[in-house]
């Protein structure tokens, strides 16, 4: 089942951007990974305004996919530096519904 990285970032220290998003996206590759967006245009139509500067999503093909990105011996050193010039939220989602409505995605 297809599953979807959320990643939601507040850079705090910009000095690890640029070599992260010059190589990250090349080892989310090899896990199957996809980016579907990479974006610091963040509008909120609803609810509270959040301090995100920028959101990524990535498409896997599963969530297994998803954390061998997330856990990849090569991504650490990237993902270090990450966690100590931000501050970060990684979600993981499938392409399910809950309630069963929509005919084209699966239930969970």
């Amino acid at each position: 089942m297809t599953a979807f990285l959320i990643a939601e970032v507040k850079v705090t220290d910009d000095a690890w951007v640029p070599d992260y998003a010059a190589k990250v996206h090349d080892i989310a590759a090899r896990h199957g990974g996809r980016y579907l967006s990479r974006s610091g245009k963040i509008e909120t139509l609803e609810g509270a305004t959040t301090d995100e500067t920028l959101i990524a999503l990535i498409q896997f093909p599963d969530r297994a996919s998803a954390h061998a990105f997330a856990n990849d011996p090569d991504y650490a050193p990237f993902s270090k530096a990450r966690q100590e010039g931000s501050v970060s939220h990684f979600r993981v989602i499938d392409d399910s519904d809950i309630a069963g409505a929509i005919p084209y995605l699966p239930r969970p």
